[in-house]
């Protein structure tokens, strides 16, 4: 296979047999068949994200306004750039998956897709939501926008967004597996660092509604890293000839480079300024992070040192996991779900 094709929208002559689905190549007809699917995770996946419907005008931004013209000069610089490329991250997302879903043949994949970039949306209004209530019109669209006129930040979004063109360019398999990675990356290092500058304020006794906001966008981000992290592990059953020696050498390399660039990124926008963080404890969880994604796609550790959630961050996880969603990435099985409305504010 040279060249991905996109599936057909109208095809009365794909197969409804699903012994012969496949992830790509396949030969589909596009049904949403809920009765008969291929993929019983992707099955389970769909079910548990349609309990995760919420509202980012629900959550109390009062305090915030309050706290957010008192937090140190660090912080509220820290605050605008993470909050900058969070925005940036859930708008790339929303624009890359139908893209990706267009090479997709198999159903049930592509309505956890749809689902997903719904739920992106929802993370870019919430940050949206989050910018009117704190800071003025000008403000917000100077934070939003910080990212074209920073070179630091504009660098972090070159990197996936580059992977992301080339997909755009040459829908090639091998392009398709690197853009996968992009994403996997994407949802499962990048969201999960920035994620944690908001939980420490939190744990400062600071902008608790904002943290509330990233506790409900870090469950959906949960499973959709449980998603691509499926969607990469069926593609190495059904097409083992894109996961050649070489190619799997590159994808640890993107992981790598991915924890170079967020572990430097974030020695620049918190370094040793911020309360209850600094950048040891950076270098850690972000090095951290990328060994256990890489470990969770059934590859060994590349490095020993950050086989555990290192202790000085055991307290990021405490945060997360107050959203009822609990995920063994090595057995990628959500092992709790609950809907949002079950998610109380006890920070």
């Amino acid at each position: 296979m040279e060249q991905l094709t996109k599936k057909k929208l109208f095809n009365p002559q794909g197969d409804t047999d699903v012994t012969h689905w496949r992830l790509i190549g396949g030969n589909t007809t596009n049904l949403n068949d809920f009765n008969n699917m291929k993929y019983r995770w992707a099955s389970d996946w769909y079910r548990q994200a349609m309990n995760n419907f919420w509202i980012p005008e629900e959550i109390n931004l009062s305090q915030d306004v309050k706290d957010y013209p008192l937090l140190t000069p660090a912080e509220r610089e820290a605050y605008d750039k993470i909050l900058s490329f969070l925005v940036f991250l859930d708008s790339i997302q929303t624009a890359n998956l139908p893209r990706i879903a267009e090479f997709i043949t198999v159903s049930e994949v592509n309505l956890c897709l749809s689902i997903q970039t719904f739920q992106e949306c929802i993370h870019s209004q919430s940050y949206s939501y989050m910018l009117d209530s704190i800071c003025s019109p000008d403000q917000r669209n100077r934070i939003l926008y910080q990212w074209k006129n920073d070179e630091h930040l504009l660098a972090r979004n070159t990197f996936i967004g580059d992977l992301y063109n080339q997909f755009q360019e040459n829908q090639s398999p091998e392009n398709l597996v690197k853009v996968l990675m992009a994403n996997y990356i994407l949802e499962g290092i990048y969201f999960y660092s920035g994620f944690s500058f908001f939980y420490n304020l939190s744990r400062q006794g600071k902008m608790p509604g904002s943290a509330q906001e990233i506790r409900y966008i870090n469950r959906d981000e949960n499973t959709h890293l449980w998603l691509f992290r499926n969607i990469i592990r069926e593609l190495q059953k059904e097409n083992p000839e894109l996961f050649s020696p070489e190619t799997i050498d590159e994808l640890r390399a993107m992981i790598q480079e991915g924890v170079r660039q967020e572990i430097a990124w974030g020695h620049y926008v918190i370094g040793d300024n911020i309360p209850g963080l600094n950048k040891e404890m950076i270098t850690d969880y972000i090095s951290y992070l990328g060994n256990i994604r890489w470990m969770s796609l059934g590859f060994p550790s590349y490095d020993p040192r950050y086989e555990s959630e290192p202790e000085s961050m055991s307290w990021v996880s405490q945060y997360s996991n107050a959203n009822m969603v609990k995920t063994d990435f090595f057995e990628a099985r959500s092992t709790a779900y609950a809907k949002s409305t079950a998610l109380v504010d006890d920070l």
